[in-house]
């Protein structure tokens, strides 16, 4: 019986992240449950491409685009399930025993987000984030997403948008996202670069432009603004 999960990681000059990310994933192979790694690269200009080889993934390339960069990798991958992770998010130890039991569920899931820091702004933002999710079904892409393949393609999978792909798909799910108790503990360093207020309220601010219909495109290029 094959491994019935294909991870699917996008990524763009991720060489420090993703054999952490990596590392975290060999107990689901060694429980059969992964099949395959699959790295969807924007253009990295790093060695993540080596990383990439070194931990056995299969690499796609193509536009940096988050959602186009999901949608080839989910294109490409070949198990029931595709669990879909940000490079800098690292599973929490015995997440596989927990994603195990609900295999046989038609449910989609995703993990509590937790950051790679013990202050205080790091515990509010993520409890936020988790009361979020919760209530309104609006996981982000930091906390992972479990999704059986043939739910995937039957909701038309991923859209090729360079921002807001991850609010998307979780408005298409709509009542059938529900949470895991494993944490992915994601990386704190934008917060701590840009602030944890000011990236909050960035984050917050762009959610409700997008809602009330602003384009994507125009969300993405004042996003990546320092």
């Amino acid at each position: 019986m094959r491994a019935p999960i294909s991870v699917v990681i996008p990524v763009l000059n991720a060489e420090k992240q993703l054999a952490h990310c990596a590392a975290a994933l060999i107990e689901g192979v060694e429980a059969g449950l992964i099949r395959e790694l699959i790295v969807t690269d924007g253009g990295s200009t790093d060695e993540t491409q080596l990383v990439a080889d070194e931990v056995g993934a299969v690499w796609i390339t193509g536009a940096a685009s988050r959602g186009g960069q999901l949608k080839r990798g989910c294109v490409a991958a070949r198990g029931d399930w595709i669990l879909v992770l940000h490079a800098d998010t690292i599973l929490d130890a015995g997440w596989s025993v927990e994603v195990a039991t609900h295999l046989n569920s038609s449910d989609t899931r995703y993990f509590t987000l937790a950051f790679a820091s013990g202050a205080l702004p790091a515990r509010f933002v993520a409890g936020w984030a988790n009361l979020r999710s919760r209530l309104f079904g609006l996981p982000y892409g930091d906390q992972g997403l479990l999704i059986s393949r043939a739910l995937y393609e039957r909701v038309g999978g991923f859209q090729d948008m360079p921002l807001m792909e991850d609010v998307a798909m979780a408005r298409t799910l709509r009542g059938g996202l529900r949470p895991l108790k494993t944490r992915a503990v994601t990386s704190a360093t934008k917060y701590e670069t840009s602030g944890w207020i000011r990236r909050g309220s960035r984050n917050l601010l762009t959610l409700l432009r997008y809602f009330a219909g602003v384009p994507v495109e125009k969300l993405a290029a004042s996003y990546r603004k320092p």
